[in-house]
């Protein structure tokens, strides 16, 4: 285990809008407001075509294979998530979300695009006092954070 300790900063109410990616708007408002750490929660909609990551291909397969599924209507959707920078300063974010249709839930990472339907609720706690970073881990194939 790793671990570092981190201070609350701002707090952030945000409404996403039709069609926003949630990876590109949250990742790009970071940048704007000079959020370099973040834990947040998304509520709302998500909209048809969008993709999530839903496994590995292979669980000991290295580097890993992701399964991808594409979301074939909209969806009542939950989840959390968490932003560090990479190597380079850049805001990158690591999210899962739930998504539901009727009596189904198929729940993914949404670093392949999901796009907002009609609108998400997110609240954003700024983390402060922190120099944790997202590394590229070439043996798995995928970032991983570094507290």
């Amino acid at each position: 285990m790793r671990y570092s300790e981190a201070n609350l900063g701002r707090i952030f109410i945000i409404r996403l809008e039709n069609g926003d990616v949630i990876h590109e708007t949250v990742e790009q408002f970071a940048k704007d407001k000079g959020i370099k750490a973040a834990s947040f929660f998304i509520v709302g909609g998500v909209d048809k075509d969008s993709t999530i990551v839903v496994g590995p291909e292979d669980d000991n397969a290295s580097p890993v294979n992701p399964m991808t599924l594409v979301l074939e209507k909209a969806h009542e959707v939950t989840g959390t998530g968490t932003l560090f920078p990479d190597e380079n300063g850049n805001p990158m974010i690591h999210m899962h979300i739930a998504c539901g249709r009727e009596d189904k839930t198929v729940t993914g990472c949404i670093r392949k695009g999901v796009k907002c339907w009609n609108l998400l609720e997110i609240t954003l706690f700024e983390l402060t006092g922190t120099n944790s970073y997202r590394k590229f881990n070439k043996s798995l194939g995928f970032y991983t954070l570094q507290p």
